[in-house]
């Protein structure tokens, strides 16, 4: 879990976070006897990095998000809060990075190249409109206008703004940095992209789509105007053109690069396939079922082969930790596939060419762009289904000898369970769910989202379980850090007051959702 910063450790940390080296994913050999002199390529790859490990924790830390997404049974049930919609506070420690960005800047703008200086300020964009889009999604109304100013203007209790002036400003932010990577030049101290502006191009410009597709139920919305930007974007702006253009970390057996869960990993013995995943696969006859799980060892006692969707099992991610205890206790469960063991695993994406194509699928849906939207609904399946295929070793071991092929490809897209049907609900439905299957231990949170936000994916939910209070309903926001209440009381109070009536509690129904 993030730590809570306290607004008067900002400037002790920020030193603490320019001058520490750029950790794991580097190439940079520093002289111990001469004194370090921060670059712009420095804070880039701090920056970069930063990102990727706030979503993806190590070990326990990277299953907690999925156990929300209810992909994950959690057999350590005394630190399984997520599984059972426990939310509690979230942090803004995130604002450290802010500060990082705009220093970014500063140090390029020192060197003096024009088109350099586009790169690194609209990467700076970029980390910017991450950061407040992903904080505003936890909470509501967070500080922008006014955040991480201390050093500059000395303001240590930051307005809030309203979550609509949040997110126009992040799709104003990634409209710049779209345009200024298009006159930019490739820089250095990218791990993802190696600094090539095109593809951060169609890296913005696709997460720009998504931004758009979470304010779906404000596509009413005259000053937004929420389709036609899509549809601009959508027609005249570079987006992803396949999955080696995914925002994703790649791993290796290198020492500081291995994938997060990857052993020797003390905490390996408990992440259990649900039931709501499992179930999900098997319905559509999907392969990736092998490619995720391993099979139960009980049904392959009794003689079911590892070939057999038979063979899988999971538990129902909204049972009490008492009654899947039990089930347990059985060992007839599927544990995660052996792969995600490996150094290597797969590249985790936060932003991809699949989710791109539901996304686009869902706004052809909704009407806001012209054509069919099974036909990028089909794209996103396919890129999903080539993306496990090829991040897979090939061993039995890791697809039980049932293989994603180009014929199976073709055979599932055309299958009954799979093609769109003939209702609004039934079609939105049906991609939110191939969009959950393909989010499996990526882009944490996604299904959690589009849930909150449409009611699809349909997440398993019993209130005699649900951590959630009252136990009637599922959980849609985080509350404000404690630390926010305590040194910056009256600006989060107010934004308390003017959202949910005074009360910061995890049911507070956001500006985006109504």
């Amino acid at each position: 879990m993030k730590k809570i910063i306290n607004y008067k450790t900002i400037l002790i940390m920020l030193f603490v976070f320019i001058f520490a080296s750029c950790e794991d994913f580097d190439e940079m050999n520093t002289n111990p006897d001469l004194a370090i002199s921060v670059t712009p390529d420095m804070l880039a790859t701090t920056l970069i990095l930063d990102i990727t490990r706030d979503e993806l924790a190590t070990t326990k830390g990277f299953m907690r998000p999925f156990m929300l997404d209810k992909y994950i049974v959690w057999g350590e049930f005394i630190d399984a809060n997520e599984q059972l919609n426990g939310l509690g506070r979230t942090n803004f420690s995130d604002y450290l990075m802010i500060t990082n960005a705009k220093k970014m800047v500063t140090y390029a703008e020192e060197m003096g190249d024009p088109e350099l200086i586009n790169s690194y300020t609209a990467l700076s964009h970029f980390i910017r409109a991450w950061i407040f889009f992903n904080l505003t999604l936890e909470v509501g109304d967070i500080p922008y206008n006014d955040a991480v100013l201390a050093e500059n203007s000395g303001i240590i209790k930051p307005e809030y703004d309203t979550q609509k002036s949040v997110i126009e400003g992040v799709l104003n932010e990634l409209k710049e940095a779209n345009k200024l990577f298009a006159q930019g030049e490739n820089f250095k101290g990218d791990p993802i992209y190696n600094g090539d502006v095109k593809k951060w191009q169609r890296a913005v410009n696709s997460f720009r789509l998504n931004v758009l597709i979470q304010l779906s139920n404000k596509e009413n919305d005259t000053e937004l105007n929420i389709a036609n930007r899509f549809k601009q974007i959508f027609q005249n702006e570079p987006q992803l053109n396949d999955n080696s253009d995914n925002f994703a970390l790649k791993y290796s057996d290198a020492t500081g690069e291995r994938y997060p869960f990857s052993k020797p990993n003390p905490f390996s013995i408990y992440p259990i396939i649900s039931s709501k995943l499992i179930d999900s696969l098997k319905t559509l006859k999907d392969y990736r079922l092998f490619y995720y799980a391993s099979p139960s060892p009980v049904r392959i006692d009794e003689g079911i082969e590892a070939t057999s969707f038979d063979a899988y099992v999971g538990i129902d991610p909204a049972l009490s930790f008492s009654d899947a205890g039990e089930i347990v206790g059985t060992n007839d469960y599927s544990m995660i596939n052996e792969r995600y063991f490996l150094s290597s695993g797969e590249p985790i994406a936060l932003i991809s060419y699949t989710q791109l194509n539901f996304n686009i699928a869902e706004a052809a849906l909704r009407g806001w762009i012209s054509g069919d939207p099974e036909t990028f609904y089909n794209l996103g399946i396919e890129s999903a289904l080539n993306f496990v295929a090829t991040n897979t070793p090939d061993d039995e071991l890791y697809h039980h000898a049932m293989k994603i092929t180009p014929a199976y490809v073709e055979n599932y897209l055309s299958s009954e369970p799979v093609k769109l049907r003939s209702s609004f609900d039934d079609k939105l439905s049906q991609i939110l769910t191939q969009k959950y299957i393909s989010t499996f231990l990526q882009i944490p949170r996604s299904a959690f989202y589009d849930h909150r936000r449409t009611g699809y994916p349909v997440l398993p939910f019993d209130p005699a379980t649900n951590m959630n209070n009252p136990s009637d309903k599922f959980p849609v926001r985080w509350m404000y850090p404690q630390v926010e209440l305590d040194y910056n009381t009256d600006n989060a109070k107010e934004a308390i007051d003017r959202q949910y009536d005074g009360i910061d509690d995890n049911n507070g129904i956001m500006w985006l959702l109504k």
